[in-house]
């Protein structure tokens, strides 16, 4: 079983930076950040391969944020910067141990996180 765990979300202007981290424990090929914004569907942000450290991107975050990891203590990193309102929303970290490319999509998860509230202000 998988436990995973977010932090680093808060209140910030546009414009502003933010990392999100999330730890787990247990093992997975691949981890990945969504977002839910208000009366919107769960969408992908960003995920990585834990053994090679391929990256992916939604368009709408693509160099403006970014998805790293450190094996050692079992975490994932999302940087975000240049937060724009349109950002706002909870973000998820999620695993899975069944997928090892993009996995841009919820149902290729595992295993899910509580969520951190990330607001931008314009």
């Amino acid at each position: 079983q998988v436990q995973l765990v977010e932090s680093g979300g808060g209140l910030v202007q546009a414009g502003a930076s933010l990392r999100l981290s999330c730890t787990g424990s247990g093992r997975t090929f691949t981890m990945g950040w969504f977002r839910q914004g208000p009366g919107k569907e769960r969408e992908f942000v960003a995920a990585i391969i834990l053994n090679e450290g391929t990256s992916y991107y939604a368009d709408s975050v693509k160099g403006r944020f970014t998805i790293s990891k450190d094996n050692a203590k079992n975490l994932v990193y999302l940087q975000m910067n240049s937060l724009k309102p349109e950002d706002t929303a909870v973000y998820y970290c999620a695993a899975t141990n069944r997928v090892t490319g993009p996995a841009p999509r919820t149902y290729e998860y595992d295993y899910w996180g509580q969520g951190t509230q990330v607001t931008v202000s314009s």
